[in-house]
């Protein structure tokens, strides 16, 4: 426990929490706030986001002109009209004119320019403005005062005068080839100018001067006085990094965990006394607290945009499986409690885990079916929808003004709950935790350990399939893990697999192997399939709580029927009655003992020669009177009511096991 605080507290941010908690729109019901220092006023998201768009719309597109081009385009045009001319074989005495008025007509079109358009800059119509960088001098222009490639060659084709249609068509179409833009956009400086315009922009709108009043008491927290008070937040907490003594905010959050913690271990001395004993359960449970709020720490320094993405609603789902509902609740509220003071909002941030916790709790109670998590999630996520809406139409009053993106963190901290199935399976290898998912695997009769039993000792069984039934009718009748006590049923004579045919259920053929045996060496193989049944099913890796089944189904009882022939044959001699018994230990839960009850009530019923309901009856009061005299039931918890009611349900399944009719009165 002292681990844990320790390291909880070690990454925890250290600086003294804003002692405010406030909501727009609700009423502030603190003494009046006056400001301690003086604040800039912060601008909203959406203020910021609306300030960046008209500055962005303000900034001119940078277009650069290359005034080298010019003289390019000409010193080609010149060299290709004098091959054009010869090969159109054209009057050599017109070729000069018509080449100084075509050069002269093109530096004209150079001189103003052609721009190459770009349509992301095109938003309202053909035409727009646009810098033009000439030897490091910007100046503003409109598409509309320079020429575009399309509109260069009308305007030659409109000033270049000839009679001769050939000489025209053959000036026109060299010109075509030879326009190029000379105004050329600039992303890159556009990009540059863009990003320093922004980063420009002022966050701050005004500022509240030191004594000036915040808030009055009871007046309500508008849009405007919310966003002074989260700059007020903002600002204090800035300044606490400094001056606040780092070394006070630690001794706090140990005092705050470490009670909290202290907390959790009073609960389970008091109510969970066996996961109290248990280092390893308690580990498990340390563990998730620890990990859970480490991750909350993570997402902080990280600065991630919501702390809703983290999965809080995983620890209750784990817990629930491995252990129970009170025990997941309680660890998730401790959760949640230290976690409320390190975010933001703290009583919202409550309020949806809580519920949503909640929820995953009552949506896996029984969990048998792997689709349940699936569906597990889709209630999470409905919580988290009814939580979120209806905090969002109490704070802003409209539907329209909700901001319905500030809902994804949730859908994937709900889809990151998942994990909790993969998380669980290794939590069961790792600390010895045994879910009702793994008991469920266990008592599928197709697994290979059940299906060797089931081959090599039919007899043992059909006794343990009849065994369970009784004893998860019983256990279920009054408060139990029937998961539990079915599986330990299944499993209870699994050592018999070893010599089958040493026990009477498997014997077919009316002869028995004990026949041939000393009584004390019958006794000890029957004895044995105990220390067997444990020796496989801990090579088979099952869980001890299913184990403890095989140990104490028998308890430290005697094998009566070879006791009680070695005395009768051998009344001379010696006896070791420990050599008869049982090693135990006896039951210690309500599973074990109900366990041990049926098992010997079913194996004693097979004996019986007319299986009538006075017969069941008088069967199952002997056996049972009889555990009770041998303080085989001391250990567990089973009350003199519970008892009573085992007795009932055992008499009804054994009369419908052996068919006993109901005697009706003759008058009927």
């Amino acid at each position: 426990m002292v681990f844990s605080v320790f390291i909880i507290t070690l990454f925890l941010p250290k600086q003294p929490r804003f002692r405010y908690e406030f909501e727009k729109g609700e009423i502030w019901k603190n003494k009046d706030l006056i400001s301690p220092f003086t604040f800039a006023i912060l601008k909203t998201n959406p203020q910021i986001s609306t300030d960046k768009k008209d500055a962005l719309e303000n900034v001119l597109p940078i277009y650069t002109l290359n005034r080298a081009m010019r003289s390019n385009i000409e010193e080609a045009y010149l060299t290709e009209f004098d091959v054009k001319w010869r090969s159109n074989n054209l009057p050599e005495t017109e070729k000069e004119s018509y080449k100084q008025a075509s050069v002269k007509l093109l530096r004209s079109i150079y001189d103003k320019g052609i721009i190459a358009l770009n349509s992301r800059h095109q938003n309202e119509g053909q035409y727009y403005d646009f810098s033009l960088l000439d030897n490091n001098v910007s100046k503003t222009y409109s598409t509309q005062d320079v020429f575009t490639t399309a509109s260069a060659l009308e305007y030659f084709k409109d000033k270049f005068a000839s009679t001769d249609l050939r000489i025209k068509d053959m000036v026109v179409n060299l010109i075509e080839d030879h326009l190029k833009p000379n105004i050329v956009f600039d992303e890159k400086m556009t990009s540059l100018l863009q990003e320093t315009t922004v980063n420009s922009i002022s966050i701050t709108r005004g500022m509240v001067q030191k004594g000036e009043l915040i808030i009055a008491k009871n007046n309500v927290v508008d849009e405007e006085t919310f966003q002074k008070l989260q700059s007020f937040k903002e600002s204090y907490e800035a300044q606490t990094k400094t001056i606040g003594d780092s070394t006070l905010v630690y001794l706090g959050q140990v005092l705050l965990v470490g009670f909290i913690t202290s907390l959790l271990m009073v609960f389970l001395k008091l109510f969970r006394k066996d996961i109290f004993a248990d280092n390893r359960q308690l580990s498990l449970l340390l563990l998730v607290t620890t990990s859970m709020l480490l991750a909350l720490t993570w997402a902080i320094k990280l600065n991630l945009p919501s702390l809703y993405y983290i999965p809080f609603a995983i620890v209750p789902i784990i817990i629930r499986i491995l252990f129970d509902t009170r025990l997941a609740l309680y660890l998730h509220l401790l959760v949640i409690l230290i976690a409320g003071f390190f975010v933001p909002n703290s009583f919202e941030f409550v309020f949806y885990q809580t519920t949503a916790g909640m929820v995953a709790i009552y949506s896996i109670r029984n969990l048998v079916k792997r689709e349940q998590l699936l569906l597990s999630a889709l209630y999470i996520l409905s919580a988290y929808f009814i939580s979120f809406l209806g905090i969002a139409l109490l704070r802003e009053g409209a539907v329209k003004q909700i901001e319905w993106s500030n809902f994804m963190p949730f859908v994937v901290s709900v889809l990151l709950s998942l994990l909790a199935y993969p998380l669980i399976y290794g939590f069961e290898r790792l600390f010895g935790i045994t879910s009702d998912v793994a008991l469920i695997e266990l008592t599928n009769t197709n697994n290979k350990l059940l299906r060797e039993l089931a081959f090599k000792a039919p007899g043992t069984f059909q006794h343990s399939l009849q065994v369970a039934n009784l004893a998860e009718a019983a256990i279920f009748k009054i408060g139990g893990n029937s998961l539990l006590v079915r599986a330990g049923a299944l499993y209870h004579d699994i050592g018999k697999i070893e010599n089958p045919q040493y026990f009477i259920e498997n014997q077919n053929t009316g002869v028995s192997p004990h026949d041939k045996l000393p009584y004390e060496q019958s006794a000890q193989i029957i004895i044995k399939h105990v220390h067997k049944g444990i020796e496989i099913t801990r090579r088979h890796q099952l869980p001890e709580s299913v184990i403890d089944f095989i140990r104490t189904h028998h308890g430290n009882t005697r094998v009566d029927y070879f006791y009680q022939s070695f005395l009768k044959n051998s009344p001379e001699k010696f006896v070791d009655e420990n050599i008869f018994r049982y090693p135990g230990p006896i039951p210690f839960s309500k599973e074990t003992g109900v366990l041990m009850l049926a098992d010997s009530v079913e194996a004693a019923s097979r004996s019986l020669k007319n299986p009538d309901a006075q017969n069941i009856n008088d069967l199952v009061e002997r056996i049972i009177d009889y555990k009770l005299e041998q303080n085989q039931l001391d250990n567990c918890d089973l009350t003199l009511k519970d008892i009573e009611t085992i007795k009932l349900i055992f008499k009804t399944m054994l009369m419908s096991i052996y068919h006993v009719r109901i005697d009706y009165p003759q008058n009927l």
